[in-house]
């Protein structure tokens, strides 16, 4: 072949190419799992070739976050924009949008999942374009909605967000033309659901007796930094001070960053399982959904193991673990799937475990988003929304 002919069939836009393979390497495996090599070697490209496109990894991820949010605002923009009824303007724009969490799924959650390995401007320009979305959802469902409060709006789309932003997280698939009306079924559920009316708060459990033991005190300092700073960005002296011991003691429980990060995802997945086998005894298999979605909400906001295991970076753990790990988060999700197949016989397996995932990653998302997880009445909220994706509501 000839150099002219091999430059004539190069695709016109290469960079919008090697950031598509790239921000399928970043969902399969995380920010930090993936290196410049990596992606030029999936792309069929060299290191320098891919280095004439973008200047690092960083400059990747965010031409990648930022054409994701582009969509967004397209979407909205032409949807809005149309001078139809409200109603076909709302189905418009979750078609719209459905379209494209099915057509680029590599990319429909990345701004949120790996956003934070961005510099702070582009952060902070990844917030202010997202909040605006947001801003202009909740004024088109207050139009539709207007018994509805300006925040308890605003959480009702950033759910739906999550409906379209969840087909990233699992490889589950239909045929397009079934893809797209279900995501915006599912999206249209969450943003009819009426929200509980606040009850009065529980009482505060009672803390539990004794002193842990020190290995239990690192784990617990080092799953609260890791939360609040992220992996990287901690050392084990910074674990030992908030355990109240020195940086090298904490070797004498953990040999390692990544065998602490383990004991966090084993601890999650045992409080899970926990959780799920109390949920289980119930009289029957709707009564026992039910009872799992409000174990998992329940969990999840009230043990920081879980949240932390969800945003850990997969290369940081040994394969072995990571594998372990996969196969119990598998069964944990067909745990749902099952019993969803139960309570409805004609419901299509792969379609229940898209809408499982779908409920799993409003609660995931809205339980360290913005203001919304400092909602007083968030587990009483989730747990309705969640019922209601998983029609049971």
């Amino acid at each position: 072949m000839s150099t002219s002919s091999a430059r004539g069939s190069r695709p016109r836009d290469r960079k919008a190419q090697l950031a598509a393979v790239a921000a399928e390497l970043f969902r399969a495996r995380g920010f930090h799992g993936v290196g410049i090599n990596d992606i030029a070697a999936s792309a069929g490209v060299t290191g320098p070739a891919l280095y004439r496109h973008f200047a690092d990894k960083q400059a990747i991820l965010a031409y990648v976050v930022l054409a994701g949010i582009d969509d967004m605002e397209s979407a909205t923009a032409a949807a809005l924009a149309d001078s139809a009824p409200p109603p076909e303007q709302l189905n418009a724009l979750l078609t719209g949008l459905a379209t494209q969490a099915v057509e680029r799924r590599e990319i429909a959650a990345l701004w949120r999942w790996e956003g934070p390995h961005l510099p702070r401007e582009q952060r902070r320009e990844i917030r202010r374009r997202s909040g605006a979305v947001l801003d202009a959802w909740t004024k088109a469902l207050l139009t539709l909605r207007p018994e509805l409060s300006a925040d308890d709006a605003e959480l009702l789309c950033w759910a739906a967000l999550s409906v379209f932003g969840s087909v990233a997280v699992h490889h589950t698939t239909v045929a397009r033309k079934r893809f797209v009306p279900l995501l915006v079924e599912l999206a249209r559920t969450v943003l009819d659901v009426s929200l509980p009316v606040p009850e009065e708060p529980a009482p505060p459990v009672a803390s539990s007796l004794g002193t842990p033991s020190r290995r239990e005190q690192v784990l617990t300092a080092a799953t609260g930094l890791f939360a609040e700073r992220g992996f990287h960005t901690v050392s084990m002296e910074d674990i030992g001070a908030a355990a109240g011991i020195a940086g090298p003691s904490v070797y004498r429980h953990f040999p390692s960053k990544a065998a602490l990060m383990v004991a966090i995802g084993h601890r999650a997945a045992d409080r899970l399982a926990l959780a799920a086998e109390q949920a289980l005894q119930a009289p029957d298999e709707r009564s026992a959904l039910g009872r799992l979605a409000a174990s998992y909400v329940h969990v999840l906001l009230r043990t920081p193991e879980l949240l932390v295991s969800f945003t850990a970076d997969r290369a940081t753990m040994p394969e072995r673990d990571k594998a372990d790990l996969r196969r119990v988060q598998r069964d944990y999700v067909d745990q749902w799937v099952s019993l969803l197949c139960a309570v409805f016989p004609e419901l299509p397996a792969r379609e229940a475990k898209i809408r499982v995932h779908a409920a799993l990653t409003i609660a995931n998302d809205l339980s360290r988003t913005g203001r919304i997880k400092n909602r007083p009445h968030l587990q009483a909220e989730l747990t309705t929304v969640l019922h209601a994706v998983l029609g049971l509501g």
